[in-house]
């Protein structure tokens, strides 16, 4: 009787060891583009987030962070499955999610099916995201595509003396809402976007679309990223192109400027604008870019964070830093760590981001000049800095809602 007791004891502080190990840990779902055109974005983005978490911890109070990463491929579909399987089998209490414009619409419609959970964006940059309908519980606490692209249209026409351009872009939620960016500033400045042509992601074959670049152009912008960037370049040099070209945010970041082979010195002199810039002298910036080197060996990362490095790693500092206000209390419906992250203002590597209304960053954004460093190796050069800049982009809000949303027509290159 006596070992049946003992035994009943020990089984039953077994049970409890568990559940108190279980109460310890807060399980984060994670998801990257790890699959398909944008694997590299994917691969950095998750270097980003490890970096955070070597620099700030895993510790809340006195709880552990758990992180589970899902694997997506920038399609709507992947992005929720990813997420639905994070939750109903991983158990994930906070999504740290998604890459991609098309997933970010995705995966913001999805949280309305989940209210009592918290989703904190960790790249993506349609409009639509948290402009259109946004849910409550999804966080982004990085600018869209169209903030992205602030200061790069006026300082085409006004400093580059950029009169007509042409544009190519992947067709898709992300790169609407650049062009959508690019266009007000630049045609509201007196300038004309004579071509716009559309392409799949995961294309292969730019022949057509080169052939059909019109000549009678400034310059040519070039709305691309991941392999499909690469591909553009190889072939345009090949055909001989010599246009100037412009850039939007993942065009111009270290997942093109270090790929191999010699057609991104087609790059050389690109003007274009980010989120980021790697020559910025910022000393947070600085610092931010060593622990990121310091993190990985030199063959296993690239010379300077990409964006989407910068993106995960400010994600994942803000749940970091809202979870350790409120001690990792996530009773309630997770309610007071949803309000420490809409009042939460992070000094981002990138810049100080704080959250509008709309629970939508309102940050700090680079133009940008690509050149070589001398050794062989491409950078974005600082060429001007823009504080607070806003979803509505300086626009009165009713006149930037009559704009209408991005597309692949939207918005008229007038003046608004």
């Amino acid at each position: 009787m006596l070992k049946c007791s003992v035994g009943l004891l020990a089984l039953s502080s077994l049970f409890l060891s568990g559940a108190a190990m279980a109460q310890d840990k807060i399980k984060v779902g994670v998801t990257a583009t790890l699959e398909g055109t944008y694997t590299v974005l994917g691969e950095d983005g998750i270097r980003g987030h490890q970096t955070a978490l070597n620099v700030l911890g895993k510790k809340i109070g006195d709880k552990e962070l758990e992180f589970i990463i899902a694997s997506t491929d920038a399609t709507p579909d992947s992005a929720v499955r990813a997420v639905r399987k994070l939750i109903e089998q991983d158990k994930v209490q906070i999504l740290l999610s998604p890459l991609s414009g098309d997933e970010g619409i995705a995966v913001k419609n999805f949280a309305k099916t989940h209210p009592e959970l918290t989703f904190i964006n960790a790249a993506s940059g349609a409009q639509e995201t948290t402009y259109v309908d946004p849910a409550p519980n999804f966080f982004r606490f990085n600018m869209d595509g169209a903030q992205w692209q602030v200061g790069l249209g006026k300082y085409a026409y006004d400093e580059k003396k950029y009169r007509k351009i042409a544009t190519v872009g992947e067709d898709y939620s992300f790169i609407y809402t650049q062009v959508f960016g690019l266009a007000l500033e630049f045609c509201g400045a007196g300038g004309q976007i004579t071509n716009r042509q559309w392409v799949p992601l995961g294309t292969k074959d730019f022949a057509s679309v080169i052939a059909a670049l019109p000549d009678d152009v400034d310059a040519i912008y070039l709305g691309l990223g991941g392999a499909d960037a690469v591909n553009f370049l190889n072939q345009y040099q090949q055909a001989g192109g010599k246009a100037h070209l412009m850039g939007g945010s993942i065009m111009i970041d270290q997942t093109i400027l270090s790929s191999k082979g010699n057609a991104k010195n087609a790059l050389i002199g690109t003007l274009a604008a980010s989120g980021q810039a790697d020559t910025w002298e910022d000393k947070g910036w600085q610092k931010f870019v060593k622990d990121y080197q310091d993190a990985f060996p030199p063959n296993k990362r690239f010379p300077s964070p990409s964006l989407l490095a910068t993106n995960y790693y400010g994600s994942t500092m803000a749940l970091i830093l809202a979870l350790r206000q409120v001690n990792g209390d996530l009773s309630d419906n997770q309610s007071k760590f949803k309000a420490a992250l809409a009042k939460l203002e992070i000094d981002a590597p990138n810049g100080k981001i704080k959250l509008d209304g709309n629970r939508q960053a309102i940050g700090t954004n680079f133009v940008t000049e690509v050149v070589d460093d001398g050794k062989g190796a491409l950078f974005s050069k600082v060429v001007k800095v823009i504080p607070n800049v806003n979803q509505t982009l300086g626009y009165d809000p009713a006149v930037f809602a009559k704009i209408g949303l991005p597309s692949r027509t939207v918005p008229e290159c007038k003046k608004y």
